[in-house]
């Protein structure tokens, strides 16, 4: 398998973190590494995390930030010193709940053999028979109500920009779409889609030839989620502000192509 290193941000994992299963992914899953990122915890995160790349050091690593910035920022900073390091062949990042199991990494990386053009693949948590999708029914509800205001707001049919699964292929624009810090904390992924429209839009390619989604054949919600639902209604908000941030952007694009019709 190509060369693939997950970003893993972590905000006070320290008591459940599954260290074991991190491991084994490696084992499973040839070419895999992972660059694990504490996101300034106040408990035991940081050993923990050290502890386990003791573990398996040439395919582990560890970055520390030193005050908490969010998952926005965590994950930001575990991409660029993944890329300063030893820019691999495909960078991502997947929750620390393992919510996404390891096991669907190679899946991901196989929609890139695909074509030459396949440039994201993002987790898509959609339920479809032989797939185990078991999600709070009032999260699903919201997450389809945010879709569709983010498939509206980009021209761009995206069933699940939330999905704490992604994998990128390395590129220059990806190295810029993470140059700046992101607007928000935990929306990111809506900000980041947008900037590398931008990017692929001036160089003539559209979005939806480059972006895929991957269904998911297991995901579970895990106790303990630092999403609340105060959260849910900061994103709608920073949904908005994205949207009148780019908006020299995005509404030729609509015009242009289109409203979407989730």
């Amino acid at each position: 398998m190509a060369r693939t290193v997950l970003i893993v941000p972590c905000y006070n994992e320290a008591s459940r973190l599954d260290a074991d299963a991190f491991v084994a992914g490696l084992d499973r899953v040839p070419g895999l590494w992972f660059r694990f990122v504490d996101d300034g915890s106040t408990d035991g995160t940081l050993e923990v995390l050290e502890a386990l790349r003791r573990r398996a050091p040439e395919r582990i690593a560890v970055t520390r930030c030193a005050k908490n910035g969010g998952k926005s920022e965590a994950v930001r900073q575990g991409v660029l010193a993944a890329l300063r390091d030893d820019p691999p062949d495909y960078v991502g990042y997947w929750d620390a709940d393992l919510a996404t199991p390891l096991v669907e990494v190679p899946r991901f990386v196989e929609r890139f053999a695909e074509g030459p053009d396949v440039r994201v693949v993002l987790g898509s948590r959609v339920r479809l028979l032989g797939h185990h999708i078991k999600r709070k029914m009032s999260r699903h509800v919201f997450g389809r109500g945010f879709a569709t205001v983010v498939s509206t707001m980009l021209s761009l049919h995206v069933y699940d920009t939330q999905c704490g699964a992604k994998l990128f292929k390395v590129d220059a624009d990806l190295e810029d779409a993470f140059g700046e810090p992101f607007m928000s904390r935990w929306v990111f992924d809506v900000e980041l889609l947008v900037r590398l429209m931008i990017r692929w839009e001036a160089q003539g390619i559209e979005a939806s030839h480059v972006v895929v989604e991957q269904p998911l054949a297991r995901w579970e919600d895990v106790a303990g989620s630092k999403v609340s639902f105060a959260d849910g209604l900061k994103a709608i908000a920073e949904v908005g502000a994205i949207g009148n941030r780019y908006r020299r952007v995005l509404v030729p694009r609509r015009a242009r192509i289109g409203w979407a019709d989730p």
